[in-house]
């Protein structure tokens, strides 16, 4: 263990270097300790990651590292906006929540009440089972692939599905994978569809109800639900795979446009505010929140299908999903969390609501396990 002073040089040093200010003067030695686990991850000239620590309201850590991308070598820091992939479904889900609080929608809503063309399968599925995933829904991805063997239409990252595509492909289908409310399946389907109904109920694109209804709010100024062609990423990081010893770009595919599941861009400085308006209760009262933090009912553990990209943590473990967020405890420690898994990027967002702890981890390479770092961080800080 290295001496007082010597932390303390180190964490003021790491403070300044990530954010051009003196570091928080409190917890140096859990502040140095937490820099020791992101050093040396990323070279200088690599795609990297950037990380925030935060503790009861206050930033513990928080830290850049590797570049945004490798044309110009422009670095990653605290304002580098990264896609959240399926850490998106959060905000998806809080845009479904004020629309409940607005009384414009109900929890019990079925998707054959808003989308009167939806065939009869959709009927039994209501909003509640889209965001907890327990709808049933035909996987869209599994629907491009029967499109591609029946008619050869084929999506590609130059032609990539759009929402109103999904929908069509979900419309086409017979029958859900199984009868709402008796499995849980995670499902993109469903928060794809949860977006169109964000949509179609407020009257606004879905991007723009977000920015209006929580991004201008909590002053995440930044952050915003890209859609080529109609605007863009500022201060963008783009997506990159291993290939031996090197990296190569690899920032969209064929399923990159689609906007609920999977279409923010965020950065930690906005990742903050975002936190600290889920502990301060500044969108929704506490009361309201209390939905989404209720697991899901479903059929037991037997009944849960995970997704391909899940990552090692959920393996084993009793699937607890509320709206937008795993809710599975830690060693005992009340949690909110989720991942996101997409073509270039990996995201873990670890919320520890009774000990005021949030640590976020975002990065443009897909060799990292941002969750298992994440987790080696909250071990530091939580009592």
């Amino acid at each position: 263990m290295r001496r007082t002073a010597r932390l303390a040089m180190v964490v003021g040093w790491c403070g300044l270097t990530a954010t051009g200010l003196p570091a928080q003067p409190q917890e140096p030695a859990e502040n140095a300790s937490v820099a020791e686990i992101f050093s040396g991850i990323a070279k200088p000239d690599e795609p990297g990651l950037a990380v925030l620590v935060k503790k009861d309201g206050r930033v513990v850590f928080e830290r850049g590292y590797g570049v945004k991308e490798l044309r110009t070598g422009s670095k990653i820091d605290t304002k580098t906006n990264f896609r959240l992939a399926s850490a998106t479904k959060q905000f998806t889900a809080m845009a479904i929540m004020l629309l409940v609080h607005d009384g414009k929608l109900r929890y019990e809503t079925t998707v054959g009440e808003i989308f009167a063309a939806f065939p009869e399968y959709g009927n039994e599925i209501t909003v509640r089972q889209l965001l907890n995933h327990t709808g049933g829904l035909p996987d869209y991805e599994d629907l491009m692939a029967a499109a591609k063997k029946a008619k050869g239409t084929a999506w590609s990252p130059e032609k990539q599905i759009q929402d109103a595509e999904v929908m069509t492909l979900l419309e086409s289908a017979t029958k859900g994978k199984f009868a709402p409310g008796t499995k849980w399946e995670y499902s993109n389907s469903g928060y794809v569809l949860l977006g169109v109904i964000v949509a179609k109920v407020s009257g606004k694109p879905f991007g723009d109800f977000l920015r209006e209804r929580i991004f201008v709010p909590l002053k995440m100024a930044d952050t915003v639900v890209y859609q080529k062609g109609k605007n863009s990423v500022p201060n963008r990081a783009y997506g990159h795979t291993k290939d031996a010893n090197s990296f190569k770009e690899t920032d969209q595919s064929s399923t990159s446009a689609t906007l609920g599941d999977g279409g923010v861009y965020s950065n930690i400085d906005d990742l903050s505010k975002w936190d600290d308006a889920l502990r301060n209760h500044m969108l929704l009262s506490a009361e309201e929140m209390k939905p989404a933090l209720d697991p899901a009912k479903f059929g037991g553990v037997k009944n849960a299908v995970l997704p391909d990209d899940a990552p090692t943590a959920l393996h084993g473990v009793p699937v607890e999903y509320g709206f937008g967020w795993f809710l599975d405890p830690y060693k005992g420690h009340e949690r909110m969390w989720h991942y996101g898994d997409t073509m270039g990027f990996k995201t873990a967002i670890q919320r520890f609501t009774k000990d005021g702890l949030t640590v976020i981890v975002l990065c443009n390479r897909t060799d990292l396990d941002p969750g298992a770092l994440a987790m080696r961080a909250a071990d530091l800080l939580l009592k």
